[in-house]
């Protein structure tokens, strides 16, 4: 697993400890349910209750003689349990407890993740309404554009995590499924209740079908969704580091106090946080493509899929959990400069109101071939000698037959460039 971006609360549910003691709860649960059917004694249930328990040294102590880890856990139990261990694991196959265990664990993963999101989401909402009016210029292919809102940006973002969060939830809703059903899933020295009964008490749903093992493909899918809300984050750290640029600075992600920012350039501050996210995200994709490969085995089983798993599944929450919690701190903490952004839209000298000038001469009467032509012709002087865009159109005479200078001004009007910034808000429930 992958120790350096581990949170505690993320952790723990991949570690030995609580693996084992779903395994526990699973197989009790089945002596409970064979003992209804008869299966097995009624009166021995309690005693293994009772007396059930695991050492995880113990358990990895066995396993490397017999090389079978449900093995090794089921001879652990029977060195406490005693003759009556003999009913733990009746009719069942490793994979009953295996995939049914990975599914919970998938679940309580997801779950905490549904609640970083949520956070995120949380966090974006405020920060988009308390930057709703900051105006800034937009950017396509990296080149200004029109002007918008850093609040719009940030409800796009904002956005995005809804929907990441409805992915995740459908992705929890596919991988919450266990299955009791035996050595090739047809259950033959099983009763489908027995599967029925755990599943519900482990909050499951028990599997349409199953072959040895849950099909892979829901994995998959979970993974999938993994990598996408990973991408979804990238998306924010890149443009979050452009807009850090010395040249451009409008946004810093946080730098703490004592931080240090270049072991050669004491002036350094660097956006690392979000270096590293970016990073990271390249793992999930790595991941979920993995998880792709899982879906095609052998038969009703092979474990080629089994060794990726227990590295891929546990790192990929982990390192997507390390990466919400990163982001939530660099949008609660960063660092917004409005008068960067209004001294960079006015970089082009008014060159961001090129499209309503063509507008507005269309609906004078202009051919759009027309009127493009004389707007591009003006525009592309102001590049030249950087005058404001505005004194360029006032003086130019094919302008002027079309174009007052009052009209001139009051398209050339940040205010009623952004009129529908409200609607959008509103669209989003934001406002």
């Amino acid at each position: 697993m992958i120790k350096r971006y581990s949170l505690p609360e993320i952790s723990r549910i991949w570690e030995d400890e609580n693996k084992y003691s779903v395994w526990l709860q699973i197989e009790i649960l089945a002596c409970e349910a064979q003992a209804k059917l008869g299966v097995i004694p009624a009166e021995v249930v309690p005693i293994i209750r009772q007396k059930a328990r695991f050492d995880v040294q113990r358990i990895l102590e066995i396993e490397e003689t017999v090389q079978h880890d449900v093995i090794a856990f089921l001879t652990n139990l029977s060195e406490h349990v005693g003759p009556e261990a003999r009913y733990i694991h009746y009719g069942m196959t490793s994979s009953d407890i295996l995939d049914t265990t990975l599914a919970v664990q998938m679940k309580q993963a997801g779950e905490l993740i549904l609640q970083k999101l949520s956070e995120l989401k949380n966090i974006l909402a405020a920060q988009a309404k308390k930057y709703k009016d900051t105006v800034m210029v937009g950017r396509t292919h990296g080149i200004h554009a029109e002007p918008i809102t850093f609040g719009l940006k940030l409800a796009l973002w904002y956005s995005d995590t809804q929907l990441s969060i409805q992915r995740m939830e459908n992705a929890i809703e596919h991988i919450a499924v266990g299955q009791i059903s035996g050595a090739v899933g047809t259950y033959d020295h099983l009763d489908p209740s027995i599967e029925i009964y755990v599943c519900e008490k482990m909050g499951l749903e028990p599997a349409p079908i199953s072959t040895q093992i849950i099909q892979r493909d829901r994995h998959a899918e979970y993974l999938n969704t993994l990598a996408l809300i990973a991408a979804g984050l990238e998306k924010i750290t890149t443009e979050i580091r452009h807009l850090q640029k010395t040249e451009v600075l409008e946004v810093e992600e946080p730098f703490g106090k004592g931080q240090k920012g270049s072991s050669a350039m004491p002036h350094k501050k660097n956006p690392i946080i979000c270096e590293r996210v970016s990073g990271l995200a390249r793992l999930l994709r790595g991941f979920a493509i993995t998880g792709m490969e899982n879906i095609a085995l052998w038969h009703e089983r092979d474990i080629s899929h089994s060794s990726v798993e227990r590295i891929i599944i546990p790192d990929a929450t982990i390192t997507l959990y390390y990466m919400l919690y990163k982001m939530i701190q660099v949008l609660k903490d960063m660092t917004v400069y409005p008068e960067n952004m209004k001294r960079n839209l006015e970089k082009t000298h008014g060159l961001i109101y090129s499209q309503p000038v063509l507008l507005k001469l269309i609906e004078k009467g202009l051919s759009r071939e027309k009127a493009y032509q004389l707007v591009q012709k003006n525009a592309m002087a102001v590049w030249e000698t950087a005058r404001e865009f505005t004194d360029q159109l006032k003086n130019d005479p094919e302008i002027c037959q079309y174009l007052e200078p009052s009209e001139i001004d009051l398209i050339c009007n940040l205010e009623n460039r952004l009129k529908n910034v409200n609607y959008i808000f509103k669209k989003l429930k934001l406002i």
